[in-house]
């Protein structure tokens, strides 16, 4: 696999995306800070920590929600993190083996696999309880959203995918940062993203984002988001 990657911080603050390359995967996190976390236990911590562990336990074999439900598992038992109270991060991970590639997609981190036709493997729960002011009632609860955090069972109920690998030319992993580009904004579709080179894809975003800064044709809590995306390449 080729892979390409770029990221870069909303304006002003250190990103909390991370973008771990592996052997046979690339993991893409979106760290979300806790309300009432110390500022040394950000979503950056999480996801660095996350993406450590995933980095040690993926292997070619095991599901995919297993592996991530192990890791939030560890870290939980490593780190005293209590559910509900705890930063956090979407997931998203692409395997690959000779024969097949895999994707997990666990809150709005969307995967986009390219083939004779394109699949995007999305969780859309969060965005369909964005409009609920007390939203946080309903992280990693039955009938709400599910994201990592302190609930090794969060990761069951991940979205997955596989593919045989003969059959996909690219796949793109993004945080929301970058996916609104598409499902938001509409600058791009999945297909120009699998084309275009990934640093314009930021600066186009952060530029429309600019034109925008009264949140009056997009609307949104806020201007500028940490951005980051994987391109793969078979």
């Amino acid at each position: 696999m080729k892979i390409e990657t770029a990221e870069q911080g909303a304006p002003g603050r250190v990103t909390e995306d991370r973008i771990r390359v592996l052997p046979n995967a690339v993991v893409v996190l979106d760290g979300v800070t806790s309300r009432t976390r110390p500022p040394d236990r950000n979503g950056g911590w999480y996801a660095t920590r996350l993406a450590d562990e995933l980095a040690r336990l993926i292997n070619a074999a095991d599901p995919l929600e297993d592996l991530l439900s192990q890791a939030i598992r560890n870290l939980v038992e490593e780190h005293d993190l209590v559910p509900g109270d705890s930063p956090s991060a979407t997931a998203a991970i692409v395997r690959w083996t000779d024969e097949t590639i895999d994707a997990l997609v666990l809150c709005d981190t969307p995967v986009v696999a390219f083939g004779q036709t394109t699949h995007v493997v999305e969780d859309t729960r969060l965005e369909d309880l964005r409009a609920d002011p007390d939203i946080l009632r309903w992280k990693n609860k039955p009938g709400g959203y599910w994201v990592a955090e302190a609930e090794p069972v969060a990761a069951h109920q991940a979205v997955t995918a596989s593919w045989p690998r003969a059959e996909i030319r690219k796949v793109i992993v993004a945080t929301d940062g970058v996916s609104c580009g598409v499902s938001e904004y509409g600058l791009f579709s999945w297909e120009d993203l699998a084309q275009m080179p990934l640093g314009e894809v930021l600066d186009q975003i952060r530029a429309a984002e600019v034109d925008d800064s009264e949140h009056k044709r997009w609307p949104r809590y806020k201007t500028h988001d940490d951005q980051a995306i994987a391109r793969l390449t078979a």
